[in-house]
C-alpha cells in the first residue's frame, strides 16, 4: 500500500521507534498482495463494565463476517475465575432474560453457577475455554487485549493494547503526556520481554477532553489514535471551544512532520461496545479497521498495520488503497453499495500554507481539502508543496447504527507523502 514511507522505520530517531514500529525493508508491501480483514480492537464484556458475557459477544462478530476481534476490558484479561451474581448480571444487561438467551446459545456448556449466602452466581468463561468455540484458520481470530485505564488528574487517558501475553497495570505519571508515554514505554517493555508483537492505540482523545493534539503530537511513541469511536460519549465532534477529532489528527500529524521530524499518527476506527441486547447507546458494529495482511494471524495483522496497510471504516468499503511512489499518486476504489453516491475528500497540510500563515493561530492553516472528487474511483497527485496528503471517503447513505445524528458511513485512508518532509537520520525534537 504506502510502500516507500515506512522503510523511515528502521532508522527513525536512532532506533527509538524501532521495536514499537517493526518496520524492515522486508517489510515493503505490495499493492496487489494480501487479503482484507475486518476486524474490531475495542470492546467490552461482563469482565469490566460490558453487559453481555464475552462468549456471546464473540458470536455477535462471528456471526457477521468479522474476521477478527479483540476484547478490550479495563485493567483485566479474560484469565482465571471471575464470579458474578445472576441479579448484577441481569440489572446490568437491563433485561431478566440474559441468562435464557446465554444458555440457550451455548446450552450447558461449561457454565458454572453456585449459591453463596442465598445468591445464585455464575462463572464468567476465560478466553482460552471459548476461543475453540469460535477460531477458524484463515476465517476467524480472537486476539487478547486491554483496555489500560489510566488518567492525570481529572483527564481519562486510555491505550487499547492488543495480542498481549501478560496484564499491564496503568502506569500514571506527572502529565498527560507523561502517562501516555509511561504506558506506551510498558507495552514496548514486555513486547521485547516476550517476543510477540503488540499493537497499542490512543482511545477517544475527546473524552473528558483528555488528550489534546499537542499531546497527540509530542508523544512520539505512539503510532496510532482513534479516528473513531462508536461511544456516542466521545465528543468525535468537539465543540466550540475544542477540534473535533479528525482536527485533532491534522494539527498533531502537522506538528510532527514540521516540528518534531516525525512520522504521522495512523487513524484507527472502533467500537468501544459496551451493550448488547438491543440496546443502542454503546452498541457493536459502529466502526472497524480492514487491515490488508498476508495471512489471518495476529503477528501478520499487527505487521500490516505498522506499514500503514489498512484503513478505518464506519460502513464503506474500499478494493484497492494505493500510492505509487514513482508519480506520487495517491488512488482509491471504492466498493459501490445501492444506490451510495461517494465523495473523497483528500486532506492534507501545504508547505504555502505554513508559510504565509506560520505557527501564530493554532495551526489553523492544517489539514485544508486539496482536492474533492465524486464517484467510486478517485486519485490524488501530489505536487511536492505538502507535507502528508489523506483520504476521507464519504458516502450518501446514512450510518445503519449511529453513534452521531445525521452520521453517514464513512472511510479513512492514511496519510502519504509525508516521507519526503522528514530526515530519517534526524534525532532531534524540533529540527
Amino acid at each position: 500500500m504506502l510502500h516507500r514511507n515506512y522503510l523511515a522505520y528502521t532508522v527513525f530517531a536512532a532506533g527509538l521507534l524501532l521495536c514499537a514500529l517493526g518496520g524492515t525493508a522486508a517489510d515493503k508491501p505490495k499493492a496487489e498482495s494480501g487479503q482484507w480483514y475486518k476486524g474490531n480492537t475495542h470492546t467490552h464484556s461482563l469482565w469490566s463494565d460490558g453487559n453481555d458475557f464475552p462468549e456471546m459477544i464473540v458470536d455477535w462478530y462471528h456471526k457477521r463476517g468479522y474476521h477478527f476481534l479483540a476484547l478490550s476490558d479495563h485493567n483485566i484479561l479474560s484469565r482465571g475465575d471471575k464470579w458474578m451474581t445472576v441479579a448484577s448480571v441481569v440489572k446490568r444487561a437491563g433485561g431478566q432474560d440474559i441468562m435464557e438467551k446465554y444458555l440457550a446459545r451455548f446450552g450447558t456448556f461449561g457454565v458454572s453457577r453456585k449459591t453463596v449466602k442465598g445468591k445464585e452466581q455464575v462463572r464468567l468463561k476465560a478466553l482460552k475455554e471459548f476461543r475453540p468455540l469460535f477460531e477458524k484458520e484463515g476465517k476467524f481470530l480472537l486476539i487478547e487485549g486491554e483496555e489500560i485505564t489510566d488518567h492525570f488528574g481529572r483527564l481519562p487517558v486510555h491505550i487499547n493494547a492488543i495480542n498481549l501475553k501478560e496484564l499491564i497495570p496503568p502506569q500514571h505519571g506527572k502529565s498527560v503526556e507523561d502517562v501516555i508515554r509511561r504506558n506506551l514505554q510498558a507495552v514496548r517493555a514486555q513486547e521485547k520481554k516476550t517476543g510477540q508483537p503488540i499493537l497499542d492505540h490512543l482511545n477517544h482523545p475527546n473524552f473528558g477532553w483528555g488528550v489534546t493534539a499537542e499531546n497527540l503530537a509530542n508523544v512520539l511513541e505512539e503510532r496510532y489514535f482513534e479516528i473513531y469511536n462508536g461511544h456516542p460519549s466521545v465528543r468525535q465532534l468537539g465543540d466550540k471551544d475544542h477540534p473535533s477529532v479528525e482536527r485533532l489528527w491534522d494539527i498533531a500529524n502537522t506538528i510532527r512532520i514540521t516540528k518534531l521530524n516525525a512520522p504521522p499518527l495512523y487513524g484507527m476506527a472502533t467500537d468501544d461496545s459496551h451493550t448488547y441486547h438491543g440496546r443502542k447507546n454503546v452498541s457493536p458494529g459502529r466502526g472497524w479497521v480492514m487491515v490488508r495482511a498476508s495471512e489471518l494471524s495476529a503477528s501478520a495483522l499487527i505487521k500490516a498495520m505498522r506499514r500503514g496497510d489498512f484503513y478505518a471504516s464506519t460502513g464503506v468499503t474500499l478494493t484497492q488503497v494505493n500510492y505509487d511512489v514513482k508519480t506520487r499518486t495517491l488512488s482509491i476504489e471504492i466498493k459501490p453499495e445501492d444506490k451510495a453516491t461517494y465523495t473523497t475528500e483528500f486532506i492534507g497540510t501545504t508547505k504555502a500554507d505554513r508559510k504565509a500563515h506560520g505557527d501564530k493561530k493554532g495551526f489553523d492553516y492544517a489539514g485544508k481539502v486539496l482536492s474533492k472528487v465524486k464517484g467510486t474511483q478517485a486519485s490524488y497527485k501530489l505536487t511536492g508543496d505538502e507535507f502528508y496528503v489523506r483520504a476521507v471517503v464519504t458516502s450518501s447513505l446514512a450510518h445503519v447504527n449511529p453513534s452521531i445524528k445525521g452520521q453517514k458511513r464513512q472511510a479513512w485512508v492514511q496519510p502519504v507523502g509525508w516521507i519526503d518532509n522528514i530526515d530519517p537520520q534526524e534525532t532531534k525534537k524540533g529540527k
